[in-house]
């Protein structure tokens, strides 16, 4: 992924394949994530041992990254499944792609 050239982000985390599924947005995906990981990202993931990142896409603005999280907290678990698995089939943990 490239390093952030965007208004924000919006992003999937999740504990395991097909498991439990976090929706968040951010001005800094790679601060963020590593927020998620250690435990100070959000009471949520923290609890549920959240800490894949398995999906994320660039907005223009952080208007529109928060009206599309917005919308996708409204989706199905399957149609975020299926949009997870469009581009991270195997649901690889991308946090490392952020670092390089």
């Amino acid at each position: 992924m490239d390093k952030p050239r965007y208004g924000g982000w919006v992003y999937i985390m999740a504990n395991r394949y097909r498991g439990t599924l976090y929706v968040g947005v951010t001005a800094d995906l790679a601060r963020r994530i590593t927020q998620h990981r250690t435990g100070s990202g959000s009471a949520y993931c923290e609890r549920r041992g959240l800490d894949w990142l398995v999906w994320a896409e660039p907005g223009a603005t952080m208007a529109d990254c928060i009206a599309y999280e917005k919308r996708l907290k409204r989706w199905r678990r399957e149609w975020k499944f299926a949009l997870i698995e469009r581009g991270n089939p195997d649901w690889d943990d991308l946090y490392d792609l952020l670092l390089a």
